[in-house]
């Protein structure tokens, strides 16, 4: 096999996997950055480039293309009993292992359709089982491919905008049926996994409003390299192929952090920049259900996004993942605390959330907090503090949650009912809105308009 088109480190690892690079952008780019940037990773030799494109769908249809050498194929294909994810979970993942299998495939760029997510992409290469492929033993995808890169275009003149806004998907039309999520949720999904970024549309864009953007870029992926193009001819092979190369060796590459992970990943500015600044807010005591909910109001406003995990006095067992970006709010279950398991499920507890737990604990209540961090554009960071505090439990209440935990069960809790997927439960999700991240607590909110 050549390796004209693996990274270098690929090379060194010895890794024999065929190396993946998913393509990630808007709709609505002026630039379509997110498209130039897949064509200029095509131009090298042995690069596929797959593409599904979702503009069909109320057809009932999906449109896949494959770039090859010069050569295009289309083909079409009807939705898998109305699921987009399960269709692309049927198509996607056998293609990668049959695309990896050939000696004419260097590496396979995903130029995902802008309604996609990534994470969910690579959450299924990475868990989803790939069964009936002639010639392989049914497994995972990434035995035979890896994520070397998750590249992210974006447009300078929009993306703030968009991550900042409460529009859903639906109301802009890029959505399919049962897709509740807003553009802010894709437009900062989008950013927040990427390894590095293309912007384009910079020389359009005032000074200030460009240092504002470097400045919400720089601590929500710090790690990530960018490539400013001033115009599309910037976006060449050798440009985009160098910014490969400058990812570092730390970057997330594919993997789907829980939340447990650390919130600061990559040592991003922590102080105040063009008006954006990341707040940082822990506990040791639990939120009250009701309070916290009003509180929320404070996280959709003048904020990018916020992200973490909760501590409900009302759910002492669960632990509960927040997550919210411009005016939509996302906040489901993220599995249970150790305090909460079982010697059999302790067991099986990765080694580093182990030693988190074991630093934090506390004999009372076990490793149970609330770790948040808040990156705000416009907002105040003192009002967010001040309305995250008084949403935690006061003392007296403190003392029921360690004395009367049956009591506290009862409070009214208005994250309590449980959200079902409209799929098979049995059918994983690898590649569509997100839904797959966890059990859902059943809160999705917007910013009332």
């Amino acid at each position: 096999m050549s390796h004209s088109a693996q990274l270098p480190e690929d090379i060194a690892s010895g890794d024999r996997r065929t190396p993946v690079v998913v393509v990630a952008g808007l709709h609505g780019d002026p630039a379509g950055s997110a498209g130039l940037v897949a064509g200029a990773l095509g131009a090298a030799a042995g690069t596929v480039v797959v593409c599904h494109d979702l503009a069909e769908l109320g057809e009932g249809i999906v449109r896949r293309t494959v770039h090859h050498g010069g050569t295009v194929t289309v083909s079409v294909h009807e939705l898998a009993h109305g699921c987009v994810s399960c269709t692309l979970k049927a198509d996607l993942l056998p293609l990668l292992c049959t695309l990896a299998a050939r000696d004419s495939v260097d590496r396979i760029v995903l130029a995902l359709d802008p309604a996609i997510e990534a994470e969910s992409v690579c959450q299924g290469i990475a868990e989803v089982v790939v069964a009936g492929v002639v010639g392989r033993v049914d497994g995972p995808a990434a035995r035979d491919v890896r994520v070397a890169a998750v590249l992210t275009g974006l447009d300078a003149r929009t993306w703030l905008a968009s991550a900042t806004g409460d529009e859903a998907l639906d109301e802009l039309g890029w959505a399919w049926a049962d897709d509740d999520r807003t553009i802010a949720q894709l437009a900062v999904g989008q950013v927040d996994f990427a390894d590095a970024l293309v912007i384009t549309g910079s020389e359009a864009v005032d000074p200030l409003e460009r240092a504002r953007l470097g400045a919400v870029l720089a601590r929500l992926v710090p790690l990530a390299p960018a490539l400013w193009a001033p115009a599309e001819a910037a976006i060449t092979p050798d440009a985009v192929e160098n910014l490969l190369r400058r990812i570092p060796a730390g970057s997330r590459r594919g993997r789907v952090f829980d939340a447990h992970a650390p919130l600061l990943r990559g040592q991003p500015p922590l102080g105040p920049e063009c008006g954006v600044e990341l707040v940082e807010f822990a506990s040791r005591r639990p939120f009250h259900p009701e309070r916290l909910h009003q509180a929320l109001d404070a996280l959709l406003e003048g904020v990018v996004t916020a992200r973490g995990r909760v501590w409900l006095a009302t759910q002492p067992d669960e632990v509960v993942r927040l997550e919210s970006a411009g005016g939509g709010l996302r906040i489901g279950g993220a599995g249970r605390w150790v305090a909460a398991m079982t010697p059999d499920e302790r067991a099986e507890v990765e080694p580093e959330r182990s030693a988190m737990a074991g630093l934090r604990w506390d004999d009372r209540f076990g490793d149970r907090d609330s770790s948040l961090v808040v990156l705000v554009h416009t907002a105040d960071p003192d009002e967010i503090r001040a309305a995250l505090d008084r949403a935690l439990v006061d003392d007296a209440e403190l003392r029921l949650v360690e004395r009367a935990p049956r009591q506290v069960a009862r409070w009214p809790d208005p994250f309590g009912e449980r959200h079902t997927d409209p799929c098979d439960p049995e059918e994983p999700h690898p590649a569509a809105t997100g839904e797959g991240r966890g059990g859902d607590t059943g809160e999705r909110a917007r910013k009332e308009k």
